[in-house]
């Protein structure tokens, strides 16, 4: 019985060989993961700064929007009393 088991761990051994991890492979592994990072950070750190960046220039358009309602609305009330002192200054 002890033969059968050696016989079949000496044909298992063969049929199918243990696969050991050398240094090689693990450089390989290594040198693809940096090359990954490499590729990708840089493209989430611009993505980053172009969104940041757009959510300043939509802040400062809708600044920009409400001030040149309020000119108008400013220019309009100036108007608006300038015309009231011309009538008032001419009719008295």
């Amino acid at each position: 019985m002890n033969d059968k088991l050696e016989l079949l761990d000496e044909v298992e051994s063969v049929i199918n060989p243990k696969k050991k991890l050398d240094i090689n492979h693990l450089v390989y592994i290594l040198l693809s993961m940096m090359l990954v990072i490499a590729i990708v950070f840089p493209k989430i750190y611009i993505q980053q700064q172009i969104y940041f960046t757009s959510r300043d220039i939509s802040k400062l358009k809708s600044e920009y929007d409400t001030l040149k309602e309020e000119n108008r609305v400013i220019n309009s009330s100036v108007e608006s009393i300038r015309y009231k002192n011309q009538i008032l200054d001419t009719l008295f």
